[in-house]
């Protein structure tokens, strides 16, 4: 099979497209045939070496994608040949991700995906969608699991609704049953935002956002999704409502954040960190059990219409696919597998 590998940390010329042996599943893990891999910026940071040093001598990058099962190892009961996957956190604690032909992964790894959702989709959802769960999920007057109406009467604030956990938040709170506010950079975000499912816009370089967003929400947000504290977090603690939670997955626009106690605590709001690694078993699979459940009432999609463009590269150009997620690309960049 053909599989993408580094072996060093650096740029992305340093990934190699080679040729290996298929492994086989072993008791409680399956084998899926890769159709599509996700890229999300973690694959280029743990490749360039942003996050440490690398934990395999040779790793295949990728923590999402979508497929078929081809092989199913001993005690597996849930999944049979055939059967139609996405997968999550892939390439966490294995050197196997999904930018290979086939991957082995436990059963924790990977989750059904429905008959009406393709390929595409499926290869979106890891790291965007189960990020913006967790966001979305953690609120001390707000619901622990998402389905319709788990969100009637909050308001959800969303930094960045361009981008992929922004696009995932919006879709699933609005799915929820939220009234949603994105903040953007321009009015081409703005559409891609609003086409997600977001009914306000906030265009922060042309109005004052906090009077903006208090216009709308006059007795402050229920929860802000955030991308870039360091940038927002003074906007966020003027619109957050009492006992609100300001949900931080990201450091864009700096590592730092300065914070005026008392300013902070007069809010009684919660800020929730956010990163998938140690979030802990019972929340992936509650994410991903209502992530499917959203794919299964059409709620969630990929592509124009619902504001995520597509970005196609093939598997032996990897390394492109690399470079246009490190270099920003609007939307969400897939590598075709098979």
């Amino acid at each position: 099979m053909r599989a993408v590998v580094y072996t060093e940390s650096g740029e992305s010329s340093v990934l190699e497209l080679v040729e290996r042996q298929s492994a086989e599943p072993g008791p409680g893990e399956v084998r899926v045939r890769i159709a599509r891999a996700g890229v999300n910026p973690t694959d280029w940071k743990f490749r360039s070496g942003k996050m440490g040093e690398l934990a395999f001598p040779e790793i295949v990058p990728g923590q999402d994608g979508a497929g078929v099962v081809d092989a199913v190892g001993p005690d597996v009961a849930h999944f049979a040949v055939g059967d139609r996957v996405w997968t999550m956190l892939a390439q966490h604690t294995r050197p196997g991700g999904t930018a290979q032909e086939q991957v082995v992964l436990p059963v924790e790894n990977v989750t059904p995906l429905p008959d009406s959702a393709s390929f595409d989709v499926g290869a979106a959802l890891g790291v965007p969608a189960v990020t913006a769960h967790r966001a979305l999920t953690t609120s001390e007057d707000g619901p622990d699991r998402l389905a319709p109406g788990a969100l009637a009467g909050a308001i959800v604030l969303v930094a960045g609704g361009a981008g992929a956990v922004g696009n995932a938040a919006i879709q699933l709170a609005s799915w929820a049953g939220a009234t949603v506010i994105s903040t953007v950079s321009s009015d081409e975000k703005a559409t891609l935002a609003a086409a997600a499912g977001a009914q306000h816009t906030v265009n922060y370089r042309e109005q004052d956002p906090v009077e903006a967003i208090r216009e709308l929400a006059p007795d402050g947000v229920d929860i802000v999704v955030e991308v870039a504290p360091a940038q927002n977090l003074r906007l966020d603690l003027q619109v957050i409502r009492p006992r609100g939670t300001i949900a931080i997955y990201a450091n864009n626009g700096g590592d730092e954040v300065t914070l005026s106690v008392r300013e902070t605590f007069s809010t009684n709001a919660r800020f929730q960190w956010v990163l998938l690694y140690t979030v802990g078993g019972a929340a992936l699979r509650a994410a991903a059990e209502d992530i499917t459940a959203a794919l299964a009432d059409g709620a969630f999609g990929v592509g124009d219409g619902h504001g995520l463009p597509l970005h196609h590269f093939p598997l032996e150009q990897t390394a492109e696919a690399h470079a246009a997620v490190e270099e920003g690309a609007v939307g969400k960049v897939l590598i075709d597998v098979t």
